[in-house]
């Protein structure tokens, strides 16, 4: 598995929670983690060279000893690695990709040129608490590791949001864990199956306008699921972005919407977001779609892992989120 920084190194800042998640990737799953030169950048260095984040990249698909390419981290610019992917030569050799936050930019845009990508856990945060979160090594194995041609998701027993000062634990620690009360359907009532597509909405709208930004035709039979950062952007906030996806013709386009849980509301700002999905659902004139908010994607752990350009099905009356098909062949 080639270990890459895509975006912020911060192997180089908490060295101690990298080398944390890479025991995790030895240890609980038996893999080899092929260190590539972007995880000995410094951030400055990263941040100087676009390039040379990208190059490794374009180097993990394409040596055929790798199998799967995982990301370090997030961070706040790996938008401006996407003009040095070599797609041709990616697309050609598919593997899997996995991370979250700020590598959804790359793994929205490989999956507009038909590859599989996985939005899950990255080195630094996920696999380097995941013996303190119960569940996620069997999901991610079953996801990854024994693919089935069906998959139900079901809510994670227990959560937690974000981690006590890397700087004073050794990585491995998550902040208090909660019982999960499980999910919330906004709307629907028929089942409705389409491919999944997201991401973090925060990233997302940093590529709204570019080149790597799909048309609005894309987004037929999608199931978009859509996840807050870190940064806890407001309830406000993302009905702003959501707002544009209906300028876009985005949202008329979509077989169904997945909200994940947001990191850091409280009870009365999640009751908000959820009042502002549907809000903009109807300012667009969208009906009977399904809406599953509070899902266990993004930036609260343990996380799952979500195979964009796989089908999935949401179906409000029996409670189920499940994958219609492998993520993994």
């Amino acid at each position: 598995m080639a270990i890459v920084a895509t975006s912020w190194p911060g192997s180089t800042v908490f060295p101690h929670v990298y080398r944390a998640g890479l025991a995790t990737l030895e240890d609980r799953l038996g893999l080899v983690p092929v260190e590539f030169p972007s995880t000995r950048l410094t951030p400055d260095e990263a941040w100087r060279s676009p390039q040379a984040r990208a190059a490794d990249v374009n180097e993990a698909f394409a040596d055929p000893q790798i199998a799967a390419v995982l990301s370090v981290i997030g961070g706040d610019d790996s938008v401006r690695i996407l003009p040095y992917l070599d797609m041709d030569a990616i697309a050609e050799h598919p593997k899997i990709m996995l991370g979250y936050s700020d590598t959804t930019t790359q793994l929205v845009w490989l999956a507009q040129h038909g590859l599989v990508t996985f939005n899950g856990p990255s080195v630094m945060a996920g696999f380097a608490q995941a013996a303190n979160l119960p569940g996620m090594i069997d999901h991610v194995r079953d996801i990854l590791f024994t693919p089935a041609d069906a998959y139900e998701y079901r809510p994670f027993t227990q959560w937690s949001a974000g981690y006590p000062d890397w700087s004073q634990q050794d990585g491995t620690r998550v902040n208090r864990l909660r019982r999960n009360s499980g999910w919330r359907w906004l709307r629907g009532s028929a089942p409705r199956s389409g491919r999944l597509f997201g991401g973090c909405i925060d990233v997302l709208d940093m590529m709204v306008g570019t080149p790597f930004w799909p048309g609005p035709e894309f987004f037929d039979d999608v199931i978009l699921y859509l996840e807050t950062s870190e940064d806890r952007p407001s309830a406000a906030q993302v009905g702003y972005w959501l707002r544009n996806y209906g300028a876009q013709g985005i949202l008329q386009r979509i077989a169904g919407l997945v909200i994940g849980r947001p990191n850091g509301y409280d009870a009365a700002q999640v009751r908000e977001l959820d009042r502002i999905v549907l809000e903009r659902l109807d300012e667009w004139g969208i009906g009977e779609i399904p809406v599953l908010a509070g899902v266990d994607i993004g930036h609260t752990d343990p996380q799952f892992v979500v195979p964009n350009g796989v089908r999935a099905e949401l179906d409000p009356g029996t409670g189920r989120f499940r994958l219609l098909e492998a993520a993994v062949l």
